[in-house]
């Protein structure tokens, strides 16, 4: 359980399943679309992703190969969940933010 626990709840795997809920995109799109996150680490999580079976990962026969990825039903039922931590964090995010300027604040106070 801890380890598929971790999978996803990873932030890469969250944003990964979030920007997939909306359909098949390609390594680049989906790269775009996920700010801060390297080429190295978007293939790992998406490898971690398949191999859990939340993703498919479709080579289309073209010059060069079209890659795309996609939820899988296990990775699609996983989205409710997603969605919902994501508009818990945006209702919270200011008080969250509000949280973090006050205990610097305190830690420099305690510093001094």
């Amino acid at each position: 359980m801890r380890e598929v626990l971790a999978r996803v709840g990873d932030k890469w795997s969250l944003l990964i399943v979030m920007n997939l809920g909306e359909g098949p995109l390609r390594f680049s799109e989906l790269q775009r679309t996920i700010d801060g996150i390297s080429q190295r680490m978007l293939t790992l999580t998406l490898r971690g992703l398949e191999r859990d079976g939340f993703v498919q990962r479709t080579v289309y026969p073209t010059n060069p190969p079209k890659v795309e990825y996609a939820l899988t039903p296990l990775g699609d039922s996983l989205r409710c969940p997603v969605n919902a931590l994501g508009e818990w964090v945006r209702e919270n995010l200011s008080a969250i933010q509000d949280a973090r300027r006050d205990f610097e604040g305190e830690r420099v106070e305690a510093a001094e």
